[in-house]
């Protein structure tokens, strides 16, 4: 165990499909789990200081927090597929077993997160209350350029090493909106990077006919001028889904107020 704030926090574990998945557990009340994006990991988003998850426990939620298969603390191998949007929704949902979650959980997701969340509630709906989707990344039509460069980015780390590419990534502007954010290396090790990059090629949000089914209250938190998280995914998804509410963030000072909108969201009772 060790302390945040004013919360402690319990870290465990668990296998699944031929991983161990790493998870840090925090607060009291109704179970709440979150999926960080791609690259990255529970403490390097800490580091990035980018969510503010404080609001969140003070509202009386335990909130479940995973290193994603590959990322951080967790395992994975060189299996591209292992790195889809589905199968990281197969590893939430396994997660959710593991809790003994026996009755709808809250679900919070950024990026790869956001799909996984997305891909998993949909699948089983019936084990989610009330959904935050951060940042949804590029989907449908405005995939494909993504996917293309995914896998170039695969090949290049293969053949000319992890630091090219990074290099290559550092050419490319930022976001203007998180511009002052700290970037860290990726989590994945240069061994499994490629197949992480190929999983996310072979990746797209759930059909739109299928988020129209999705009938849980969502709160999409978005940001602009971001290329692999475009506006127009966001805007997409509060047209498709039956039941969710839009928050769109044009500063760095307004991202900041995104773990009161998420407690407040979760607070409010099933209608």
């Amino acid at each position: 165990m060790r302390a945040a704030g004013r919360h402690i926090i319990r870290e465990s574990s668990f296998w699944h499909r031929g991983a161990e998945l790493f998870y840090d557990d925090a607060g009291e009340g109704a179970l709440a789990v979150y999926a960080h994006g791609g690259f990255v990991s529970q403490a390097a988003e800490d580091r990035m200081g980018l969510f503010d998850w404080e609001p969140v426990l003070d509202a009386g939620q335990r909130l479940v927090r995973y290193d994603a298969r590959g990322h951080g603390r967790s395992t994975g191998g060189p299996v591209d597929t292992d790195y889809t949007y589905v199968s990281l929704a197969d590893d939430l949902l396994a997660l959710l077993d593991h809790l003994g979650a026996d009755r709808p959980v809250n679900a919070i997701g950024a990026s790869m997160g956001c799909a996984t969340v997305l891909h998993a509630a949909v699948r089983a709906p019936e084990r989610f209350s009330r959904l935050v989707l951060l940042i949804p990344p590029t989907a449908w039509t405005t995939r494909e350029a993504h996917a293309r460069n995914n896998l170039e980015s695969a090949d290049t780390i293969e053949r000319e090493g992890v630091d090219v590419w990074l290099a290559a990534k550092k050419r490319q502007p930022r976001p203007a909106v998180v511009s002052d954010v700290p970037e860290f290396p990726p989590t994945p090790a240069e061994w499994i990077l490629p197949s992480v990059l190929r999983g996310l090629a072979l990746s797209d949000l759930p059909p739109a006919t299928a988020v129209t089914e999705l009938r849980r209250p969502a709160l999409i938190l978005a940001w602009v001028d971001d290329p692999g998280h475009p506006l127009s995914t966001a805007e997409r998804l509060a047209r498709l889904l039956p039941d969710a509410d839009l928050h769109v963030s044009l500063t760095r000072s307004d991202i900041h107020t995104w773990g009161k909108r998420i407690a407040v969201h979760l607070a409010r009772p099933r209608p």
